[in-house]
């Protein structure tokens, strides 16, 4: 299960971070991520109604790959699985959450930012990992420098992605799709337009197609 949820994530090249305002615009804002052509959403705990936001996308939208994101604990981990979620992604390199999602077979991007990071993930037999915050960190030079010690490692950038670096990022050896918040605009967000959603994930998508098939 870890090997396909990452390569559909590749197929896919963006994955949208998505903060919940409400329980009730998360079918919605799934179904705008879906007819824009990238359905994932990686469904941050920043907001308390996560959870049950899982829950509504995973019975009634089913084709939308959900993923958890600012997973910080097992506990949140073990709670975002059991609302359908098939892959994790943390802030930051927390040993026992990569832990129970290796233990469970459940797919785990670890937050990154420095070597010391990588090499911990690494070391666990992942060779994907999240690469946060990207443009704090050196962005784009920072990940060109990382492919020489770390050739077997991909990333996905995070933090300062957006439409105008995402292809830049994209065109990396080592990067296997781009994250952010930049697909779900929040002005958008905020008063419901999701058809600005969609617009924005096709935008997105026509910049990363053509280098993912690129890359094949």
């Amino acid at each position: 299960m870890t090997d396909s949820v990452i390569a559909e994530l590749a197929k896919l090249g963006v994955v949208p971070l998505v903060t919940l305002h409400s329980v009730e615009e998360a079918v919605p804002l799934a179904r705008a991520l879906e007819a824009g052509g990238v359905p994932v959403a990686e469904i941050t705990f920043r907001s308390p109604y996560a959870i049950e936001g899982m829950k509504h996308i995973r019975d009634e939208v089913p084709g939308v790959i959900l993923i958890a994101g600012t997973v910080h604990t097992k506990e949140q981990a073990e709670a975002a699985v059991n609302a359908g979620c098939k892959g994790l992604v943390t802030p930051a390199f927390d040993e026992s959450v990569v832990d129970w999602a290796l233990e469970h077979d459940v797919a785990i991007l670890p937050g990154t930012a420095v070597p010391s990071d990588v090499e911990k993930a690494y070391d666990q037999g992942l060779r994907y990992a999240k690469f946060f915050p990207a443009a704090a960190y050196g962005g784009v030079k920072t990940l060109k420098a990382l492919s020489g010690p770390f050739a077997e490692m991909s990333f996905l950038p995070t933090g300062g992605v957006d439409l105008s670096n995402a292809a830049e990022y994209m065109a990396l050896g080592n990067v296997f799709a781009v994250g952010g918040s930049f697909p779900v605009p929040a002005k958008a967000q905020a008063v419901g337009d999701w058809q600005a959603i969609s617009e924005t994930c096709r935008m997105a998508r026509d910049l990363v197609a053509p280098i993912i098939a690129a890359k094949r």
